[in-house]
């Protein structure tokens, strides 16, 4: 599961406010205590009419989105205002008198809004999204979020890109057979879309970008889809009848003669990120020149140019392409470099302009490989905008984040949106052979013959006079000491530092090789390195760190054709379910390679090199977006969920780390993308702007459209999600016929009983649109925890394959209540998904009271610990931590132990004097709470405190009981009342009222 330590994951969750920095000033501080798109309709006032529940505002620059539609999506709702949303099969033309006259409105009501706080707009937005920037006081921003016809406040803050043998291979796009042969060679994969890349750029000297100079003349009728140049602007005619306009924005390193017929447009957007960052903070280039090579990446991945030669790090690995190679690419450059990466990103100003000039330069495909550990709000401004981009026909690919394995830790969850997860592919392997003869494989792309027999040694074995062990193993710069290192092979551990610059670190001292060590379980990563290096994960790791320790230890590195099962969810991928839905919309909606992917870069930030591998679901939005761009050459007139929904339900199965199919629809969505199936999925599930109004309106989001809200389980995407199934659910879904044919639904999934009515559906010709419902209702499935499985549609050849993720909720009810005295009782508010389900008592039980001593300044590994065993049979168990010192500050870990390793699966505590940990129905299994401080009581070396480990059973005993004995009603709230007799009053005693399905209420006394 996750590789921070306990402590990274507690300053995590203790400070995750401060984890990102406003642009208010160079400086940065925190985050402004905004709650991303909140507007008047979310602060109710009380009885006098005074709102309460406003977040506080600090200075700085912000975002202030209003409710009238902007001119992408604009019908003609204002009288005396002409529509201005562009029909199917056309596209927006800003320059017509609608255009121009619905802008001045917008414009002009921007202004009056602003005016009415004194404010005064230092941007505009109209196409994707009608709002304006402005640096605003606390006082401003807060009477901005409550006027009327505002519909979101948010500070700009600083949006990052993603850290992120051949994917096109892998995917089977290539060879006679493959996806681009079917559609013409490469020639013609991808021909007639244009693919707008919003990142950090583009080096556009790199083989990848390489084409013809654009001609002056537009190409006469039957020479395919050329672009041209008529003075400054770059014009295109598109597969779908429409014209993409752009242009090459010249400046810093950068002019017009950089563009050509494959990157036909680069535009750069930095007002807020450039008025912020002062000249000599600065990393980058002031044009659309690439100061990162994440930007080049991106582009090169989803439509490079075909069969370039790429070598990194002195090996050549052969030609690489694109994966839509005769598709246009134009940049917009938002994302920006800071010297040693402090304040690298781009500020949410000037990805919103990106995005507007996107959409107004009428691109086909847009990837947005950025995103943030919290999940932004459907109605973000950024989300916003790219649901007029969508509107306006324009698929939208994102990374889906990498914060993973944790759960809800994805971004770019919108469901006009396609969210993807990182997988892997066959990975570059090597094996260390040590001295002993142990021999162990992991991953490299830096070494193609045999390193050693050499010395091998631990960074600490071989560190400068100054440096710390800890330092020196993690291989930091200028921790290694040449006169030790010269000709050895280094193991350093993976951590704090860069993982490169750990293999920089060796070869400055004179290192022959380098063994990059997971000493927890993660990802493998192929990245360049400097010296010949192998990255190993645990538990092989952890030996070779122990062999290396040793006196005349030596070591032997070599290639090797071995591989783990494929793909795989990569480790960091960031897991659902959404925040923002309630688990009510899953997420991801798929995978695609994003790990160890070659690819172009800028080479004077990548150790001058053309070309690197990167890992991140930044790789992997790419592909879908790349996929996305064939698809819409082939069927330019599909709409982008019409798309998304072809890729999803042709999808394919996931591996676990056995090689077995991954069985975790938060991780993986519908599955690993399959090219050579998606252009006929026989079905497809489709959308559009009312959807998505009618979906927000459904979460709580006004929109003012009118149109009515649905369940958010109703949204038609080719998934089905219910956050919280209480009682019987009946989804609703429809589907359109791409080939027309008899379709047979069935349903696999365990614990749930789901019928589907209609369960067989009859289309006669392409087109034809149908509607079905699905009726689930929990069985024998335990009550909150998440069961999976798929509704496969079968017919006409094909299959239609939609994931399935539920949580079943037998009963909503507290996981803890408490109360005092020999004898008492509780009462407590519950709601039961069945009337007539059986509610009983056990306990109370009061196991042994044990003393133990915790310091702030321990490692994880001896952090104290107390274990437990979880049978069927266990109702609850409970441990409770209380301090010798009541001002002391405590904090526990509640693990489980899976394949022998220790994984955290919460926090839990508030920094006082007591942790109270309650488990109420769990799962089998061995479970532990470690036990931390965040800091000693002044004048003292540790925290002394006693633990108490309540483990509830059927023979709990029988001074607990509880009323009524069974749920009175359905889908309603009750009392449930607890009461208890002869409880000793000296020691802590706990019970369980057990409810259907291991639901159930840890009752916990004195």
């Amino acid at each position: 599961m996750s590789h921070l330590s306990l402590r990274q994951r507690l300053a995590l969750t203790a400070g995750a406010a401060l984890a990102f920095a406003t642009l208010a000033s160079s400086a940065g501080g925190p985050a402004q205590a905004v709650a991303v798109g909140r507007g008047p309709a979310d602060f109710a006032p009380n009885a006098t009419g005074e709102v309460t529940n406003l977040p506080t505002f600090l200075p700085g620059h912000y975002i202030v989105v209003l409710d009238e539609k902007p001119v992408a999506t604009y019908a003609g709702e204002t009288a005396g205002l002409t529509r201005t949303k562009p029909a199917k099969g056309e596209q927006i033309d800003l320059g017509s008198a609608a255009a121009r006259a619905y802008r001045g409105h917008l414009k002009d009501r921007q202004q009056r809004v602003a005016a009415r706080v004194g404010a005064t707009p230092d941007q505009h937005y109209s196409t994707a999204l009608n709002g304006f920037t402005a640096e605003l006081t606390g006082d401003q921003a807060r009477e901005l979020a409550q006027a009327p016809g505002v519909l979101s406040v948010t500070p700009d803050v600083l949006q990052q890109p993603l850290d992120d043998r051949s994917p096109t291979d892998f995917l089977q796009l290539s060879g006679k057979t493959g996806v681009w042969s079917e559609l013409g060679g490469t020639k013609h994969a991808g021909e007639g879309v244009v693919v707008g890349i919003i990142d950090t750029g583009v080096w556009p000297e790199s083989e990848s970008f390489a084409g013809k100079k654009l001609p002056t003349k537009q190409p006469k009728a039957g020479q395919g889809y050329q672009p041209y140049r008529t003075g400054t602007t770059t014009v295109m005619q598109k597969a779908d009848g429409t014209t993409f306009t752009g242009t090459c924005q010249t400046g810093e390193d950068f002019t017009a003669a950089d563009c050509n017929s494959k990157l036909i447009s680069a535009r750069y957007y930095g007002d807020a990120w450039l008025e912020a960052v002062p000249p000599e903070a600065r990393a980058d280039y002031v044009s659309p020149r690439d100061g990162n090579g994440h930007g080049s990446h991106t582009a090169s991945t989803s439509a490079g140019r075909s069969g370039v030669e790429a070598t990194a790090g002195g090996i050549d690995f052969g030609k690489i392409s694109g994966v839509a190679p005769e598709a246009k690419i134009a940049v917009y450059k938002a994302l920006w470099e800071g010297k040693g990466g402090v304040s690298s990103g781009g500020a949410t100003s000037d990805i919103l302009s990106a995005i507007d000039q996107a959409v107004a330069d009428n691109v086909d495909v847009i990837n947005y490989s950025v995103g943030s550990i919290f999940e932004s709000a459907h109605t973000d401004p950024i989300q916003l905008a790219f649901l007029s981009a969508a509107s306006s026909g324009i698929f939208v690919a994102a990374a889906a984040g990498n914060s993973g394995p944790y759960p809800s830790t994805l971004d770019n969850t919108s469901p006009w949106v396609t969210t993807v997860a990182a997988s892997t592919v066959a990975s570059y392997s090597a094996t260390v052979t040590l001295g002993n003869g142990q021999r162990y494989t992991g991953t490299s792309t830096s070494i193609d013959s045999r390193v050693g027999p050499a010395p091998l040694v631990t960074g600490a074995a071989v560190r400068t006079a100054s440096a710390t062990e800890y330092d020196a193993n993690s291989c930091l710069p200028g921790t290694l000491d040449p006169a030790k290192t010269a000709g050895a092979i280094v193991t350093c551990e993976r951590g704090v530092g860069a993982r490169v610059a750990k293999s920089e670190e060796v070869e400055r001292a004179g290192g022959a090789g380098m063994v990059l060590l997971n000493l927890t379980p993660m990802d493998e990563l192929a990245d360049s390195h400097a010296v010949p290096t192998v990255h190993l994960n645990a538990p092989g790791a952890v030996q070779v760190k122990e062999y290396a320790g040793q006196p005349s230890a030596t070591a032997t590195l070599a290639p090797s054709t071995e591989t783990a099962p494929y793909p795989q969810i990569a480790d960091f991928s960031s897991r659902g379910p959404s925040l923002s839905s309630s688990g009510d919309l899953l997420k991801p909606d798929l995978a695609a390679p994003g790990v160890n992917v070659l690819a172009a870069v800028a080479p004077p930030t990548n150790g001058d090199q053309d070309f690197a591998f990167y890992s991140g679901t930044s790789m992997a939005s790419p592909h879908i977006a790349g996929l996305a761009a064939l698809y819409l050459a082939v069927h330019p007139s599909w709409s982008p969920m019409a798309v998304k929904s072809a890729l999803m339900t042709t999808a394919g199965d996931v591996k676990d780390a056995e090689g077995g199919v991954d069985g975790d629809p938060f991780a993986r969505g519908a599955g690993e993308v399959r090219p050579t199936r998606m252009l006929e999925p026989g079905l497809v599930y489709d959308a559009g702007a009312q959807d998505w109004l009618g979906y927000l309106e459904g979460i709580g989001k006004p929109t003012g459209t009118g149109v009515p809200a649905i369940d958010p389980s109703d949204y038609n995407t080719p998934s089905i999600a219910v956050g919280q199934l209480l009682g019987p659910q009946t989804v609703k879904r429809r589907v359109t016929a791409v080939t027309p044919g008899i379709y047979r639904a069935t349903v696999d999934l365990p614990g749930i009983d789901a019928v589907v009515s209609p369960s067989i559906l009859s289309f006669s010709k392409a087109g034809e649109t149908k509607a079905f419902t699905v009726r689930l209702t929990q069985d024998t499935a335990p009550s909150h925890v998440s069961t999976s499985g798929w509704l496969t549609w079968q017919g006409a050849g094909t299959t239609v394959r939609s994931p399935i993720a539920i949580m079943p909720t037998s009963v909503i009810a507290p996981t803890e209540v408490s109360g005092t005295g020999a004898d008492g009782q509780v009462s407590f508010e519950v709601t039961s998904g069945s009337a007539g389900a059986p509610i009983r008592a056990y306990g109370a039980v009061s196991g042994p009271e044990v003393t133990g001593s915790t310091s702030a300044s321990l490692p994880d590994k001896d952090l104290p610990d107390f274990p437990a065993t979880v049978t069927e049979s266990t109702k609850a168990l409970q441990w409770t931590v209380q301090a010798d010192d009541p001002s002391a500050s405590l904090w526990a870990v509640l693990y489980k132990v899976i394949d022998g390793q220790k994984y955290a699966v919460s926090w839990y505590g508030n920094g006082s004097d007591r942790v109270t940990t309650a488990l109420a129905g769990p799962a089998p299994g061995d479970y532990g709470i470690l036990v931390m401080s965040s800091g000693e009581v002044p004048g003292t070396t540790s925290t002394p405190f006693t633990v108490q480990t309540n483990l509830i059973g059927p023979d709990a005993g029988t001074d607990l009981t509880v009323t009524p004995t069974e749920s009175p009603v359905a889908g309603k709230p009750y009392q449930v009342t607890a009461s208890w007799t002869g409880v000793p009053t000296d020691r802590h005693s706990v019970g369980y009222v057990e409810f259907p399905n291991r639901g159930g209420t840890v009752i916990s006394l004195n």
